[in-house]
């Protein structure tokens, strides 16, 4: 297909921690379609990492490249993981279990998770050791991500100070900006630049989808999620609650702008908003279509296991050409999230009257 008829998108790429192995098939899918141009990604945490990552590879020596960065990154976060008390046992991979491994052997899990409890990374790191910034700055070459025009980088992070959304793009990167986007307070000091300390991006924008607005090559914004908005059946158990409000806590900012979108659009198409230069109706998709990854367990997402890795690669690549499959003529004309039925066709209590 000819460079002119290509479809140009935006993505929109969730943090997750391990769950971003999902966002790498995702991602190694769209990289071999030659009908797509990605035009700008925003990401945060694990998205921004993946982000960062893809555009060293398409600059340095285009798709393919691209593709293979994305898994040497990947295997690189396996090794550097080898000791994690959250990874699969070879007995449980055999048993297929869903069960992370700090579930089966309680006792060192339960000495970090209660370490990141009681404790301060400040007082248990206090070098700050971070082997996922050795691994960026190994694999990529931030200069030349620098200078990328396509696609535009816009990565998140949380402003400590202020408590809102930071957002760093392309010209300015480092792998402290990337480091910034996926600081968990838990387990890292604040990353702190220009003075300014900074956490994960997935407290106020999971991803952010404001930056998005302003790309002048599409309206196609295709969210790539990995953390599900809706599951049935409130949790029981502690853990399971705790998994449960994170995934919570980490959509609501997604929620927010995905409901300013319907609003803006509502708008136009109601005459009430002109559609200028600065209003314009955004196509929204999503490749994960909401569907939970995994069973609601915490600790699947600080799992590091190459397998599991290799499993959630294979739903990414899986979901996307589905995806593609259904949705690619869409692209440019419609979206395929039905934003009005998320926001105004919603059950209600009875008596409760409907949102204006």
């Amino acid at each position: 297909m000819s460079a002119k008829a290509r479809k140009a998108v935006s993505l929109a790429l969730q943090g997750g921690g391990a769950l971003g192995a999902y966002t790498w098939g995702v991602l190694d899918r769209l990289l071999e379609d030659d009908r797509i141009e990605i035009a700008a990604v925003s990401g945060t945490s694990a998205g921004a990492m993946c982000a960062v990552v893809m555009a060293e590879g398409l600059v340095s020596g285009g798709a393919e490249s691209a593709r293979r960065k994305l898994r040497a990154f990947w295997e690189g976060v396996a090794r550097a993981g080898l000791n994690n008390p959250y990874r699969r046992t070879p007995m449980m991979a055999f048993l297929s279990s869903f069960t992370p491994a700090w579930l089966q052997a309680p006792s060192m899990a339960q000495w970090a998770d209660a370490v990141s409890a009681f404790s301060s990374p400040y007082d248990f790191n206090p070098l700050n050791t971070n082997p996922l910034k050795e691994l960026l700055e190994e694999l990529v070459d931030f200069a030349a991500v620098r200078k990328c025009k396509t696609p535009q980088l816009f990565l998140g992070a949380t402003n400590v100070d202020t408590g809102r959304i930071e957002i760093f793009e392309t010209q300015e990167l480092t792998a402290e900006h990337v480091m910034a986007s996926a600081c968990l307070p838990q387990l890292f000091q604040a990353v702190v630049i220009d003075g300014v300390p900074y956490w994960d991006g997935g407290f106020t924008g999971n991803p952010a989808l404001f930056p998005l607005f302003t790309v002048h090559a599409t309206r196609d914004i295709v969210i790539v999620q990995v953390q599900p908005i809706e599951r049935r059946g409130a949790p029981r158990s502690a853990a399971d609650i705790a998994a449960r409000v994170n995934e919570v806590t980490f959509n609501a900012s997604l929620l927010s702008e995905l409901r300013a979108i319907e609003f803006v659009d509502r708008l136009i198409d109601e005459n009430r908003l002109p559609a200028d230069g600065r209003h314009r109706q955004i196509l929204v998709h999503n490749v994960s279509e909401d569907e939970p990854l995994r069973p609601l367990v915490l600790g699947v997402d600080l799992n590091t296991d190459l397998a599991h890795f290799e499993s959630l690669f294979g739903q990414g690549r899986a979901a996307c050409e589905h995806w593609l499959g259904e949705h690619f003529d869409d692209l440019g004309e419609r979206s395929t999230v039905d934003l009005k039925a998320m926001f105004l066709d919603e059950p209600r209590k009875p008596g409760k009257k409907p949102l204006k």
